[in-house]
Formats: structure tokens, sequence, C-alpha cells
């Protein structure tokens, strides 16, 4: 009697163990199960980008604007950009950036010389526009399947949308080191002045306790 039940205690063991191998295959075997999720994406990189990148352009201008003319030379170190180089590295970053999709840059622009081309305030800041302005035209004329447009000498999975989202996390990147210029030189951005303003506005307009 207990041969017996050893018998089939054993019998089913190895049953238990083909059948559970036999479901980790198939799930192996079986294709990923697709998202149910269709929620459109939170971020749509045309519209997204022409806001982010023209607010940060305002950004560049009014900081320009609030700097001293004769601050443009200015360096926090002897082997850093000038307030000068710093802003129209940016300007310049636009027309290589987007250089790499096809785009042709106007024809005075020299990407050797362009940086260290002025130190004037007035020229910088019509530089910053101007770049602004080409920047937009660009992306404007995208349509939405040229964000998927593969562009291999990037990189095996690269896309003309991978240099949309390069440029914008550069002109931030560059929009933070530009802050950081002006504070150092007791410079305060004028947006946050204007936010400091409206707060104490508001404060005041509030009753006394």
């Amino acid at each position: 009697m207990k041969k017996l039940v050893l018998c089939i205690l054993t019998l089913a063991l190895f049953a238990t163990a083909g059948v559970t191998r036999a479901a980790s295959q198939a799930a192996q075997a079986a294709p990923p199960a697709q998202s149910a999720d269709k929620t459109p994406p939170s971020y749509d990189m045309k519209p997204q980008s022409l806001l982010d990148l023209e607010a940060v352009n305002k950004k560049f201008v009014s900081l320009a604007e609030a700097i001293p003319a004769d601050k443009f030379t200015w360096r926090p170190a002897g082997d850093a950009r000038s307030f000068a180089e710093l802003f129209l590295h940016v300007a310049g970053e636009r027309y290589g950036f987007l250089g790499l999709m096809g785009a042709t840059a106007p024809p005075e622009y020299d990407p050797k010389t362009f940086a260290k081309s002025t130190t004037d305030k007035a020229k910088i800041i019509e530089e910053l526009n101007k770049s602004w302005l080409f920047t937009q035209g660009v992306i404007q004329g995208m349509t939405n399947s040229d964000f998927a447009k593969p562009l291999p000498k990037l990189g095996p999975d690269a896309n003309e949308g991978d240099v949309i989202y390069l440029l914008v996390v550069d002109a931030h990147e560059h929009l933070g080191q530009a802050i950081a210029y002006s504070r150092a030189n007791g410079i305060v951005p004028p947006w946050t002045a204007a936010a400091a303003a409206a707060a104490a506005a508001k404060k005041a307009q509030q009753p006394q306790k």
C-alpha cells in the first residue's frame, strides 16, 4: 500500500513539473500584451517645443536687455565664455542643430567666427531674435511625420524629433548659465524681479492682522 501511495505521489510531482514547465515556455513564447492605455501623449513635440523655445528666447532677450552694455565682455574666468559669446553661442547653436536636419543657415552665418563676431548689445539682441525666427520657421515647416524621420548620422535610432528635443534641452542649459552670469554681477533676471514685485503688491493689498 505504501509503495502504491509513493508511486502516485511521484507521478503527481512529475505531472506538476511538466505543467509548470509548459506554462513557463508558453509565457515566454507569447507576444507581449498590448497596452490598453490609449491616452494621447502629454507632450506634443511640435507645438510644445515652439512654445518652450519662444519662452526661453524671450528670457534670453530680456536678460540681455537688462545687462549694461559694458558688461558684455565680462566672463567668470579666463577660459569661460563672456556674456556676448554666450548669447551668440545660443543663437549659433540654433543654426547648427537645425543644420543636422538639412536646414540652411543664413549665408552670413559663419560657425567659426560667429560667437566672437561682436560685443555690441543691440547687435547681440538682434541675432538672438533673428535665430529664433529662423528656428520657428523650420519647426513650423515640419510635419508630424518629420519628427519621426530617421537621422542615422546621429545614431541608429535617432530621428529629427531628437534634434528638436536636444535644442530645447540645450536652450534651458544655457539660460541657466546666463542667469548665473547675471547673478554674479548683481543683475536680477527681469522675470524674477517682476514676480517679486507682483507678490509684494499682492501682499500689500491684504488686510493687516
